[in-house]
């Protein structure tokens, strides 16, 4: 049990253009972050995860850099990134940054030289190829819809763009790049950053050749050919190698398709590569043949499958990241749980099944207080190019109607997430005083962070003795994890095992009572119940009973 100070954090992410604005022009900032430090120390939270703040042309969000030493805009300056930074330690707590190093901007300086001519010294940096027979080097799609690929009229190639065509993606097998890279890596860990979430990061090696998706389709999905690539280890290891180690930090890389047995190479116990990756496979559950879209209800039994394996096949080989929601997913009381009558209860017993895993547990901005999944009626109010390129080629293509796409768009839509945090009851719930670059949620009045502090039984109170309980009790971070009550539909219970203690997390996924029993073999007549998110009567046996709707409950045996 090697113990480590990022395997004790809690992380919060912040969405920075959604957080706080503190000038008036609708658009979060780093100045509105600062004015919000003491609330996240307040919540407990150890660790901040900044999504991106470098300087961008906003393509997607941020997520297409064009410098990655200088500070967007809207967001302020540097100047103010190291005034963020110094508070941020001043209250005890880290700042781990994102890193996006798969794709740049295509208003990078590199790509600019880069598509100036085909002896262009930076050319190399991103992956240009000739058009086959008239068209696309390969049939990949991107992310994003469409073709993965860009023609380039100056030099009268194409360039390869997994995500959006503004954001070209890197050639890892050039090592000038990777050297121009890590130096950057090492410029911020030298100004006294904690870290970096890693963007897409087991995309950045591609098959040699860049083969066409079998099956012969115009448009296909290449994802067998640059996830998990042919040298994406010897890539990682290199940059352990180089920047890494050389710093006491936290890593955690985001890696779609990625299997235990990868995650086991990218967050082995060597500490050759990474400290842990975010898998996707629990956020597809509820994703039909189709894809993401195409949505269909997701079943308990699937969960405790997925989660269980990652538990398990991660034990005493790798570490886990536990999320339910993210900057590109939707709201988790929406998704697993209820944000109508249950949303409290609800989403207590979400974060008491995540935060009682084992893993480092990271909350996104407003789950602390419940925010919820938005439904704006028209598409106009959206913000995502993901869901307009989605609606471009599904609804005005004529493969689907528009109530369809509006609906799977209300169920797994970016922008349930990056709506603006809701602070208070007043106009803009709080977030700023000009008008928001990305409408609120209309019940703001209803759910924000100020009544949540208010109310001593709120999500946020809860929250709170969730993140003390993990820093208290070490079996919470290193106790062995194991599922019970197998094939129990509506019940998600598992026990977490350190030496001679044992805790067991039980948690109603259902809107009706279920009745809970003790397997035969435990013994709970000396059971303390350690946190729960109903009233407990006294006389309550702790062998049989009913768990209330959305109910959890975590018993420690002595």
């Amino acid at each position: 049990m090697e113990k480590q100070w990022w395997k004790e954090s809690v992380v919060y992410q912040i969405y920075p253009r959604s957080f706080m604005d503190s000038n008036g022009d609708g658009i979060g900032d780093l100045r509105g972050i600062i004015s919000k430090l003491d609330y996240l120390n307040e919540l407990g939270v150890d660790v901040i995860w900044l999504s991106p703040v470098y300087k961008s042309p906003n393509d997607d969000n941020g997520y297409d850099i064009s410098d990655y030493q200088n500070i967007m805009d809207e967001f302020g300056s540097m100047v103010d990134m190291d005034e963020l930074l110094k508070q941020i330690h001043d209250r005890g707590m880290k700042l781990m940054m994102d890193l996006v190093v798969n794709h740049s901007s295509d208003e990078h300086h590199w790509f600019v030289e880069s598509r100036k001519s085909k002896d262009n010294p930076y050319r190399d940096y991103y992956i240009w190829r000739p058009g086959k027979d008239g068209t696309e080097p390969n049939n990949w799609t991107s992310f994003f819809s469409g073709s993965a690929w860009q023609y380039d009229e100056a030099t009268e190639e194409y360039f390869l763009h997994l995500f959006s065509k503004k954001q070209p993606d890197l050639n890892w097998d050039n090592p000038t790049l990777r050297k121009e890279i890590y130096d950057m890596m090492k410029w911020w860990l030298d100004k006294g950053i904690d870290g970096f979430r890693m963007d897409v990061i087991n995309l950045i090696s591609k098959v040699d050749g860049l083969p066409s998706a079998p099956g012969g389709k115009q448009y296909d999905w290449g994802g067998d050919f640059f996830m998990n690539g042919p040298r994406v280890h010897e890539y990682l290891q290199e940059m352990n190698r180089e920047v890494l180690s050389k710093y006491d930090i936290m890593t955690v890389g985001e890696s779609p398709g990625a299997s235990t047995d990868d995650a086991v190479k990218y967050a082995n116990n060597e500490g050759t590569e990474l400290n842990m990756i975010f898998t996707f496979e629990h956020m597809d559950l509820d994703s039909g043949p189709g894809g993401k879209w195409n949505v269909k209800p997701w079943k308990l039994a699937d969960l405790k499958d997925v989660m269980s394996k990652w538990q398990n096949d991660l034990d005493g080989k790798g570490w886990n990241s536990l999320y339910l929601n993210n900057h590109d997913q939707p709201r988790m009381v929406s998704r697993f749980g209820n944000d109508k009558e249950y949303r409290g209860e609800s989403g207590k017993m979400l974060g008491t099944f995540l935060h009682m895993m084992k893993g480092t547990p990271y909350i996104y901005q407003g789950e602390e207080f419940g925010m919820t999944n938005v439904r704006f009626e028209n598409l106009e109010d959206y913000n995502d190019i993901e869901i307009h390129n989605m609606y471009m080629e599904t609804v005005v293509k004529g493969d689907a109607d528009h109530n369809t796409i509006m609906e799977a768009i209300y169920k797994k839509g970016r922008d349930n997430a990056r709506t603006p945090m809701q602070w208070d009851s007043s106009e803009n719930g709080g977030f700023t005083r000009g008008i928001p670059w990305l409408k609120l949620n209309p019940n703001y009045k209803e759910i924000n962070a100020a009544k949540a502090i208010a109310d001593p039984d709120s999500i946020f109170h809860y929250y709170q003795q969730l993140i003390k309980l993990r820093k208290e009790n070490e079996i919470i971070v290193y106790g062995k994890y194991e599922l019970i009550l197998e094939d129990d539909e509506k019940i998600y219970a598992y026990t977490r095992t350190l030496e001679n203690e044992k805790l067991v997390v039980l948690c109603n996924f259902s809107a009706e009572e279920s009745p809970f029993e003790l397997p035969k073999d435990f013994e709970l007549d000396t059971a303390e119940l350690l946190i729960g998110n109903y009233k407990v009567e006294a006389g309550d046996s702790v062998n049989l009973f009913i768990l209330k709707p959305y109910e959890a409950r975590v018993y420690w045996l002595k």
